[in-house]
């Protein structure tokens, strides 16, 4: 391990993990607008998609029998703020970004959401069963999976890493081969398991020591090995380790973007609702709405242009 150990940051943060790792947004002074942990609440609360109006234009392009259901099946990965959390445990009140523009744009195209929490790992096949209409999940589009998963961008995030506010030493990563030697923890089943796991080589042909990854399913799981010491360094989401960070009793550290990512709603290759959620989310775009929503959670400098269907990855 590179860093020390970390009793008293430990004994402050243990009780709040909970609320860091599920539920907790903190402000960060680079995003403007982000909401602060004091504001996590009335960001929640705050309706930007109620009074959002349903467009002909955009409805005429579902298939007949899902016009006719009027409902849409949506798997949701939730515990990563601020994509998709909790706001409320205890009535298990969804909230995020991910929330917020799958609301926004089912009003668009006049369906109610059957929204149903699955694993993140769990989502795309269930996408190929039929089990689900739509997936999201903050699902970078790479070209792993646009083999077989369709997607319809609508915000843009992508790799970064996070530590212990205490290592002061962590530079920022440009280079995985910066990363040999420490354990890395990260989310199972996501871009950054993948891309670890397929750049391992680095380090043999740099002669060192390779790097150990550790995927958890539990978003809280990675935060706590951090904070123990068991894990030098996260590679997480750009927007959901800096709201981390921003929280001070996360005692994280965002050490900058490694690559960026389109994020879109995740279908099934060949699905026929694509053409119909591209142009809800430009709809949401050329109305206002989607600033809306990016500003009331802090993320505006992840806007997009224009949605498109399956773009190729980001270079």
């Amino acid at each position: 391990m590179r860093t020390t150990p970390v009793r008293r940051l430990l004994a402050a943060t243990t009780a709040l993990l909970p609320v860091l790792a599920v539920a907790a947004c903190g402000a960060d002074p680079k995003i403007p607008g982000a909401p602060g942990a004091s504001r996590l609440a009335a960001a929640a609360g705050q309706d930007v998609v109620s009074g959002i109006a349903t467009s002909d234009a955009a409805a005429a392009l579902l298939p007949e029998e899902v016009r006719a259901a009027g409902t849409v099946r949506f798997g949701t990965s939730f515990g990563y703020p601020p994509s998709a959390f909790y706001a409320d445990q205890a009535t298990k009140k969804p909230a995020g970004i991910d929330i917020d523009i799958t609301d926004a744009a089912a009003k668009v195209l006049g369906l109610t959401v059957q929204r149903e929490e699955a694993a993140f790992e769990t989502i795309l096949p269930a996408l190929d069963s039929g089990k689900y209409d739509v997936g999201t999940g903050n699902f970078g589009v790479t070209a792993a999976r646009l083999k077989t998963i369709d997607f319809v961008t609508y915000i843009d995030d992508g790799q970064g890493f996070a530590v212990r506010k205490d290592d002061a030493g962590a530079k920022p990563v440009t280079d995985l081969v910066q990363l040999c030697g420490l354990t890395i923890g990260t989310g199972a089943g996501t871009t950054f398991e993948t891309t670890l796991n397929a750049k391992k080589n680095v380090c043999a042909e740099a002669g060192k020591k390779p790097y150990e990854v550790k995927a958890f399913s539990d978003s809280g799981a990675v935060l706590t090995g951090l904070q123990q010491g068991r894990i030098d360094i996260v590679m997480s989401t750009i927007n959901g380790l800096r709201y981390q960070a921003a929280q001070e009793a996360s005692g994280t550290r965002f050490l900058g973007e490694f690559h960026r990512l389109d994020v879109g709603f995740a279908f099934k290759k060949g699905s026929r609702l694509t053409p119909a959620f591209r142009a809800a989310v430009n709809q949401l775009i050329k109305d206002g709405t989607y600033e809306r929503i990016l500003r009331k959670w802090g993320v505006t400098d992840s806007a997009i242009p224009e949605s498109l269907i399956s773009p190729p990855e980001h270079p």
